[in-house]
């Protein structure tokens, strides 16, 4: 027995759950994605001011190496926006296409 077989039924089915068991940001993930809608605009503003008193506490380098650190995530973006599917993590991606 292997430990595929041995996963509770909850943790096969939900998606993410690896990134929900990281201590603070699954939290906030968690809530994002299964909360109220306004979450989201919380989880901004809290990324914003944490950007915001990174760079009024190191300066300059706090105000440019979280954004040097999220060309990956933009990156990523332009690539899944380009590729012109609508949702292609739940597996609806023909749906744009039908």
């Amino acid at each position: 027995m292997d430990i595929s077989t041995n996963t509770p039924p909850l943790a096969s089915s939900r998606r993410g759950v690896f990134f929900y068991k990281i201590p603070l940001l699954g939290w906030i993930a968690r809530d994002v994605a299964h909360g109220d809608e306004s979450n989201l605009y919380f989880a901004l503003i809290a990324f914003m001011s944490l950007w915001g008193i990174a760079a009024l506490t190191f300066g300059l380098p706090g105000l440019y190496l979280p954004a040097l650190g999220l060309v990956p995530v933009c990156f990523f973006m332009l690539i899944w926006i380009s590729l012109g599917r609508i949702d292609p993590v739940d597996g609806d991606a023909g749906a744009a296409q039908e």
